[in-house]
């Protein structure tokens, strides 16, 4: 309770306001400590073995999870009590955990928060993190990390604004075998970065030029009604009509692929944002969704190298297992990868090498991730077509997919540095630290049933609950059930989003560049206006 209601030991601390010295100092220097200490546990190969490990003071047994005295030097476990008798003998008041930041306070016995407190440690995570940070393509420092203050401006805007649910789980009325849309959407409702773009009113149907079938318009409506204060399901009956209009092979009321819906409604958004470029756009579809793939092809004669780049938008892995086995060999979301990203044999007919000017050459390819997303989307290919789709047939072995996602291992820059690992027995650490390769399982689309008789469910998380989603009825979920579905589509979220170096959106150079231009507009009106009445003046003398 002493934890909740505030500690008074702590507050008068802080209230001191001394960051040079004493307990806070120490308090963020352990936590930078832990910060590089979990960096370099991250490197193999030789460098592993000199990453020191702390030991207790007491009984000098590792501590996986080290407590820090902020009044001394002393370590000690926390299981064992050993940190709480030091605490007690030596009349300190202040422990911390460096792992999470967390105090203990042996007056008040109970670990204790303070917002000034918790201020200090992301302050000190961050600074520590920009130090490692080294931007998987581009060299370019990163933008530093500030937090938000609201300007006066945003203050008038905050007070005059209509306050809205904080979390809303509605369902959405089944139009007619469209489930397959009614689970996409439900994962774009989810999506921390779309619902924080629109629910922001960067897109506001009501002042869009679009004269009709704007998806964007379509998706600013759909968060409106999401987050109104109605409690009955809601049928995104425009939404599917300009669907229709826009994809004309996603019309009709027969069943369609949750996948392709997917895929064509960011390509709609895309095209319906302000300022889309089909050259490094950013809107908000490529700020969200675009990564980079890069592919490596080596000639096995001469060994030269030939790299090409593409966008993605989202990842389609292959399964093991016969369509129609149910417990056909044991697939996971980390297999699938490594099997993506592993080297293949080309065939001699499908390489020619530039360099030794030979075709007919074996060859070896490799993809990998050279630019992760904020928001990663895997599909898993259960559907199998042969032919013109005449046969299809759907692969129902169970797919194992984790709710913390290490990319790490899948990059480029990484796998790189395992292949003169290889080579010459040394190794470099991860580019950056290493929670910004880490993503967070928000939202699962499953599919039960066959091809063409089928139906769409999905889960989706919000902060910490789960909810199962089919159509209209919305019910609680456990993290369990949601990684024992039967999963098609997985979605995860950067646990911490990069700060590049901040450039202006194309989209606000457009609008700058339309009021400058409709500001000229008005002035050449007023100097004609002005010119016509002084020839109307002179005529009249």
């Amino acid at each position: 309770m002493n934890g909740i209601q505030g500690c008074p030991h702590i507050a008068a601390l802080v209230g001191l306001g001394d960051l040079a010295s004493g307990p806070l100092r120490k308090f963020q220097e352990v936590v930078a400590w832990e910060a590089r200490r979990a960096q370099q546990a991250k490197t193999v190969g030789a460098t592993r073995k000199k990453v020191s490990i702390p030991f207790c003071s007491t009984c000098k047994v590792p501590l996986p999870r080290p407590f820090v005295c902020l009044h001394c030097s002393y370590a000690g476990c926390w299981r064992s009590g050993h940190v709480s008798e030091h605490l007690q003998e030596s009349q300190h008041i202040f422990c911390a955990d460096v792992t999470t930041g967390s105090i203990f306070c042996s007056e008040c016995k109970d670990f204790i928060y303070h917002a000034r407190v918790d201020e200090l440690y992301r302050a000190a995570v961050v600074t520590e993190e920009e130090k490692q940070t080294r931007f998987q393509v581009a060299k370019k420092p990163r933008e530093r990390f500030q937090s938000w203050v609201p300007t006066a401006h945003d203050v008038v805007a905050l007070e005059n604004a209509a306050t809205i649910p904080c979390q809303r789980r509605r369902g959405l009325l089944n139009l007619g075998q469209t489930c397959f849309m009614n689970v996409v959407l439900q994962c774009f409702i989810h999506n921390p970065l779309l619902r924080n773009y629109f629910l922001g009113d960067k897109h506001n149907n009501r002042q869009c030029k679009i004269e009709e079938d704007c998806t964007c318009c379509e998706m600013d409506k759909l968060f409106a009604e999401i987050f109104s204060d109605e409690p009955t399901a809601f049928g995104p009956v425009t939404f599917l009509v300009t669907t229709w209009r826009k994809s004309t092979e996603l019309a009709g009321y027969q069943q369609q692929d949750a996948h392709e819906f997917f895929i064509s409604t960011l390509n709609n958004i895309h095209s319906s944002s302000r300022g889309s470029t089909n050259i490094s756009c950013n809107c908000i579809v490529h700020s969200t969704f675009a990564g980079q793939l890069q592919s490596d092809v080596v000639c096995e004669r001469c060994g030269n190298e030939t790299s090409t780049v593409d966008p993605m938008l989202d990842i389609s892995l292959e399964l093991r297992g016969k369509p129609g086995e149910v417990l056909a060999g044991e697939n996971t979301l980390t297999t699938c990868l490594k099997r993506y990203t592993q080297r293949e044999k080309l065939g001699s007919k499908q390489y020619s090498c530039s360099k030794c000017g030979k075709s007919g050459q074996e060859a070896s390819k490799r993809m990998s991730i050279r630019k992760l997303p904020p928001v990663l989307s895997f599909q898993f290919k259960r559907f199998e077509h042969k032919g013109d789709k005449s046969v299809s047939r759907k692969i129902d072995t169970r797919v194992r997919f984790p709710a913390i996602l290490d990319m790490a291992p899948f990059t480029t820059h990484v796998m790189k540095n395992a292949e003169k690992e290889n080579s010459n027995g040394s190794m470099s650490a991860y580019p950056g630290p290493i929670t910004m390769y880490e993503y967070d399982l928000f939202a699962v689309i499953n599919h039960e049933g066959q091809i063409n008789n089928g139906h769409y469910t999905n889960y989706a998380r919000y902060e910490d609950e789960w909810y199962r989603f089919d159509d209209d009825k919305v019910t609680a979920a456990s993290l369990g059930s949601v990684l024992a579905s039967p999963a098609y589509m997985c979605f995860y979220v950067k646990r911490h989003l990069d700060y590049k170096p901040y450039t202006t959106p194309s989209y606000v150079l457009k609008r700058e560049n339309e009021v400058a231009r409709e500001k000229e507009i008005e002035r050449e009106k007023e100097l004609s206006s002005i010119k016509e009445l002084e020839d109307a003046l002179l005529a009249t003398v």
